[in-house]
């Protein structure tokens, strides 16, 4: 009983560190698997409000201005071709990511 609560404690350690060292690769650029996640929560939820119509989905300017971005996009803002990398990045099938399914998902 006494070895019974460290021992799920490591194994709930293990798995929270497991999980956020998830990376996804873009363009050279690597980021957390929980900002992809943020990043895409964002962009469905700017698609549903009908803020962003469907030919502008990919227009970074308002992405990269959007206060709720998580920081890591920023360089990725700064380069050329940033709308394609975050279309590609909004549309990463996160759940096959978790389990490493994915080439861009590194980190398993």
């Amino acid at each position: 009983m006494k070895t019974t609560f460290p021992t799920i404690a490591v194994l709930v350690l293990a798995l929270g560190l497991a999980s956020e060292a998830v990376q996804v690769e873009e363009n050279g650029l690597s980021f957390s698997l929980e900002a992809v996640k943020r990043l895409q929560e964002l962009t469905e939820a700017r698609t549903m409000t009908g803020q962003q119509s469907p030919r502008l989905r990919a227009s970074t300017m308002s992405l990269c201005a959007e206060p709720m971005l998580p920081q890591e996009f920023l360089p990725l803002c700064k380069q050329r071709g940033a709308s394609a990398s975050l279309v590609r990045l909004a549309a990463i099938p996160v759940d096959v990511c978790e389990i490493c399914a994915f080439a861009a998902c590194t980190g398993c």
